[in-house]
């Protein structure tokens, strides 16, 4: 036992890769090893035999394994030392010149939007994504058999079968965060509600998540005539034009009454949009008078408050102000796109700054 004690220490230390150590390890104490050999002799000997013999064949694999870890380590080790030598860095030498990051358009207009409406004394209200069919529905005055409830249009979240909890969506619009707002701070209150929503449609001006920014003000008198002022300011400043002319013609939205559908006037030459000018019209957003029933829904007595609210996509008014031509490209991740259509990280919108630097 001593001399395969010193012939495998001797083996081990001098051993220059772990390759050469595992076949050191496979000679000594593997299942065939020599070591192993030796323990299969221990039944032909005598219990007084065995006795000796035994723990001296234990220990004696106790050591080749140890010594055969060590060895392991300070390969490593020294593989590490190397690898550090040949890949250093001299963290001293000038930076190489990269691409920096680009502010993704969404994020850009969202900025835009709250910067504009900040200055006329919106806050902005945020809510969940899920949230249920009653505050995305029923608190909307949207009845039961309207076509947007349908499953074709309409993203629910799977229910377990006996789930007596009301049914969940993916919202379809931010109008649910006007009443949890509402609920939550009642009359009088301006806030506008940015943020993602989800329809089942998908083609070049649609996409099942988009985008949008709906506003609320109320009060006691709060009239039309407040919602088209408020409407030009923030067309003439996301625009960035002195003037510019709306046309609001008469519709239905299940959540205001009256309603209107909102059109600027532009002008499309050599493919570029000029607004506030021009014999053609846009239409760019939904508005109307809060629906009594939508106020009484948020906790607020429509018989002493009344209030406006109006809503747009985010992403359309993106593509009109900087010539997007397809909406699926917001979402297609391509760096190329994103480097040509972003926005500088430091260019925080401000509308004494410029909002589109």
């Amino acid at each position: 036992m001593d001399d395969l004690k010193a012939k495998y220490l001797t083996q081990i230390a001098d051993a220059a890769d772990e390759t050469s150590l595992e076949d050191i390890r496979i000679a000594a104490v593997g299942k065939k090893g020599e070591v192993a050999l030796k323990m299969r002799e221990l039944g032909k000997m005598t219990p007084e035999e065995r006795q000796v013999a035994g723990p001296a064949l234990n220990a004696l694999k106790d050591e080749i394994n140890s010594a055969l870890a060590a060895k392991k380590a300070a390969l490593a080790d020294a593989a590490l030392d190397e690898r550090l030598r040949s890949e250093w860095l001299d963290v001293t030498l000038p930076t190489r010149t990269q691409r920096r990051g680009t502010i993704h358009p969404i994020s850009q207009v969202t900025e835009e939007v709250t910067a504009i409406f900040a200055e006329m004394g919106f806050s902005v209200a945020e809510g969940p994504r899920i949230d249920t069919d009653w505050y995305n529905f029923d608190a909307l005055n949207i009845p039961g058999h309207h076509p947007a409830r349908a499953e074709m249009d309409t993203f629910y979240m799977h229910r377990a079968e006996g789930d007596n909890r009301p049914p969940h969506v993916l919202r379809t619009h931010t109008s649910p965060v006007q009443i949890r707002s509402m609920e939550a701070t009642g009359a009088p209150t301006r806030i506008i509600c940015p943020g993602g929503v989800y329809r089942a449609d998908y083609d070049q001006t649609h996409t099942p998540m988009f985008h949008q920014v709906e506003g609320l003000a109320i009060d006691k008198d709060i009239s039309m005539a407040n919602l088209k002022w408020v409407l030009e300011e923030f067309v003439k400043s996301y625009f960035e034009v002195d003037g510019v002319d709306l046309r609001f013609r008469a519709s239905h939205f299940p959540f205001t009454e009256p309603s209107a559908e909102v059109d600027i006037r532009c002008s499309w030459e050599g493919g570029t949009l000029k607004v506030g000018e021009g014999d053609d019209w846009l239409e760019i957003l939904g508005s109307g008078m809060v629906h009594p029933k939508v106020l009484e829904a948020g906790g607020i007595d429509p018989n002493e408050w009344q209030g406006f609210a109006f809503g747009m996509g985010i992403d359309r008014i993106a593509m009109l102000k900087y010539g997007v031509p397809d909406l699926r490209a917001f979402f297609d991740s391509d760096l190329r796109w994103l480097r040509h259509y972003g926005f500088a990280a430091l260019d925080v919108p401000t509308l004494h700054g410029g909002l589109s630097r």
